[in-house]
């Protein structure tokens, strides 16, 4: 096990009508302390919003002027899986996170997130929603299809996560200098997923930790964008980057 140092740490948060939350998320962002001798960076990208997010967006580095930023304002809408994809390609850190504009994940997980890359255990972490941390009760049938997507993913991919579909992926650098996302949408999770197990660093398979994080999910009265169309679109998503790309 050999520890590496990283100096910068890159947050890529895919964003898209978020103007209710998106201020305060981010202060939470650069609110939480970080391990002695790493920076961050934000990279947001604002996916064709049609509320006040871009005029938001553009205020944060004056209002957070110690903070590097890079924004991304997209002509049009296209989905998560595109915003992360443009996001991944202004990443100049040596460990990546994904982001939600909302309050559904909580940065003071950051510090469990980060822990088994900077020990030099992992290559990928996964955040879990659902291995003991506190979380808010939801939808019934949204955790049917979620136990059911995460089952065949896992079976295609020979991996024994417990919430592949989570927003909190943590990712050395060389990982996400190799992962070219073509699903626009929220296909991207499933792809992430099925690439990771399949790819190799130094002719190794990935080092996949995952750890248990807090989560307050939304009501679609309250913001939340995915659907039953979306859970359709992961099956595809699931057998397609299993078998082909």
């Amino acid at each position: 096990m050999e520890k590496r140092t990283f100096k910068m740490l890159s947050i890529v948060v895919p964003v898209y009508n978020e103007d209710r939350y998106l201020d305060t998320v981010i202060g939470k962002v650069i609110a939480q302390p970080l391990p002695d001798g790493l920076e961050r960076e934000l990279i947001l990208v604002n996916d064709a919003s049609q509320d006040a997010t871009w005029d938001i967006m553009r205020s944060l580095p004056d209002k957070f002027p110690s903070i590097r930023f890079q924004l991304v304002n997209k002509p049009v809408n296209e989905g998560k899986g595109a915003a992360l994809r443009d996001g991944f390609a202004k990443v100049t850190g040596d460990i990546v996170i994904i982001q939600d504009a909302d309050f559904e994940y909580d940065p003071a997980d950051y510090p469990k997130l980060l822990q088994p890359i900077l020990d030099g255990k992992a290559d990928v972490v996964f955040g879990s929603r659902f291995i003991g941390e506190p979380h808010r009760v939801m939808y019934f049938w949204h955790q049917i299809a979620n136990n059911i997507l995460n089952l065949l993913s896992n079976m295609l991919t020979n991996l024994n996560l417990t919430d592949m579909e989570v927003c909190y992926k943590v990712f050395v650098r060389d990982v996400i200098d190799q992962i070219k996302i073509k699903s626009p949408r929220f296909g991207v999770e499933p792809e992430m997923t099925a690439k990771i197990a399949r790819m190799r660093l130094n002719g190794k398979r990935l080092r996949v930790y995952e750890t248990g994080i807090s989560y307050a999910g939304r009501t679609y009265e309250e913001g939340k964008k995915i659907g039953w169309k979306d859970a359709l679109s992961a099956i595809i998503q699931i057998i397609r980057f299993r078998f082909m790309d």
